[in-house]
C-alpha cells in the first residue's frame, strides 16, 4: 500500500452546540492496535447518536475517539499487531464506537464485514449501525421468528427501514408507525405490511384492529416515555417489548399486574458501549445469517441523501428536521 499521511481531515468539534460546530479540522492519522485494521474511509453513516453527541448529550464511551461517526465503509490500508497483513486492500464496512467522520479510522477487524459487489460504498456505510442494532434487538432480544407480527416505531428512520427490510427477508409481518401520510406510503413501498400515521391515528387501536385483537409478538421501541404503557397494550400474550432509545423520556409507568398476567417481557439494550468481543460475535452471526442476502442483492439499505464531509452540518440539519426516509451518509473519500 502507498505511504500513509501523518494527518487527516475530519470533523472533531471542541465544544457542544448546533450543527455549525461541525467543521473540517486536521488530526493525526490513528494507528491500528492489536487486532485492529486501519481503514481509509470512503463514506460514513449519520445516526441519531451522532446528533446527541454533538449536542453534548451522549459522550463517547471510554477509549472511543471524540470524532463522531458509528459506521463506515472503506479500504483496509494497514493492520495492527497480530492481524493478517494479507487483508490489506480489502473493501469493508464496519461498526465502530466513534471516529467515522474522518479520512482514516482504526477498527477491530472482528467488527468488519466485506463489501460485496452488490453494494456501493455509500450503501455499505449505511448498513452496520442499523443492522447490528435491529439484529441484536428484534431477533435476539425480541426473539422475532418467521410468521411473527411485530410493531416498529419510527418506520422510515434508518432503524425502521432496516427492520422492514430484515422482516421481509425473514418472514415477519411488520407494522410501523410514521409521522405523515407520505412516510407511511414510503414504508409500505419498502415492504411494511401496515403503516400507521401516529399524528392522526391511535396506534394502539389500529394494532388491535390489524391483529384481530391478538396483538403483536414484539414491539421495537425507540420512543420510550409515555409510549411504553401504550406499547404494552399492543403486545400479545408472552409478547416482548424491546427498548433501544428514549426520545420521549427515560422513565415510564408500567402496569405490573398486566405484565404478570400476560407474561410480558420488557428488555432493551444499547450497542455503542459494548465491548469488541460482543460486536465481533454479532458480526460473525450477521456474516452467516444475513450477509448472504446482502451479497445476493436482496438486502440493501434505504439511502435518503448523501453529503460531502465538509457539509456534515447540513447532514445533521437534515436528520434533525425529521423529513428523511432511510439513511443519511457522508462522502469522505473516493
Amino acid at each position: 500500500m502507498s505511504a500513509l499521511p501523518d494527518v487527516m481531515r475530519c470533523i472533531d468539534p471542541d465544544t457542544a452546540g448546533g450543527p455549525e460546530v461541525l467543521r473540517i479540522v486536521e488530526r493525526p492519522v490513528p494507528v491500528a492496535g492489536p487486532g485492529e485494521v486501519l481503514v481509509r474511509v470512503a463514506a460514513a453513516g449519520v445516526n441519531r447518536p451522532d446528533v446527541m453527541q454533538r449536542q453534548g448529550k451522549y459522550p463517547p464511551p471510554p477509549g472511543a475517539p471524540s470524532i463522531p461517526g458509528l459506521e463506515v465503509s472503506g479500504t483496509i490500508v494497514a493492520v495492527g499487531p497480530d492481524t493478517d497483513g494479507a487483508i490489506e486492500g480489502q473493501p469493508v464496512c464496519a461498526l465502530i464506537a466513534g471516529g467515522g467522520y474522518a479520512e482514516y479510522v482504526a477498527v477491530p477487524f472482528g467488527q468488519c464485514l466485506p463489501v460485496p459487489e452488490a453494494l456501493s460504498m455509500v450503501e455499505a456505510a449505511a448498513i452496520p449501525e442499523t443492522l447490528f442494532t435491529v439484529w441484536t434487538n428484534l431477533f435476539e432480544r425480541g426473539y422475532a421468528d418467521e410468521g411473527d407480527t411485530v410493531l416498529v416505531h419510527g418506520g422510515t428512520s434508518g432503524i425502521g427501514t432496516m427492520a422492514i427490510l430484515l422482516g421481509r427477508v425473514f418472514g415477519l409481518t411488520v407494522i410501523v408507525t410514521a409521522g405523515s401520510a407520505a412516510k407511511c406510503a414510503a414504508a409500505l413501498q419498502l415492504g411494511a405490511a401496515h403503516a400507521i400515521d401516529y399524528r392522526t391515528e391511535d396506534f394502539v387501536e389500529r394494532v388491535k384492529a390489524i391483529t384481530d385483537g391478538r396483538g403483536v409478538a414484539v414491539v421495537l421501541d425507540m420512543v420510550g416515555g409515555d409510549y411504553v404503557p401504550r406499547n404494552l397494550k399492543c403486545l400479545a400474550e408472552d409478547g416482548r417489548h424491546v427498548s433501544i432509545a428514549v426520545q420521549r423520556g427515560a422513565e415510564a409507568t408500567v402496569p405490573l399486574f398486566e405484565i404478570m398476567r400476560r407474561r410480558l417481557t420488557l428488555t432493551g439494550s444499547t450497542l455503542r458501549a459494548r465491548d469488541a468481543e460482543f460486536k465481533a460475535m454479532v458480526a460473525d452471526e450477521l456474516a452467516r445469517h444475513v450477509w448472504p442476502h446482502v451479497e445476493a442483492g436482496a438486502l440493501k439499505p434505504v439511502i435518503d441523501r448523501s453529503f460531502p464531509l465538509a457539509e456534515a452540518a447540513e447532514a445533521h440539519r437534515r436528520m434533525e428536521g425529521g423529513d428523511h426516509v432511510g439513511k443519511i451518509v457522508l462522502i469522505v473519500g473516493e
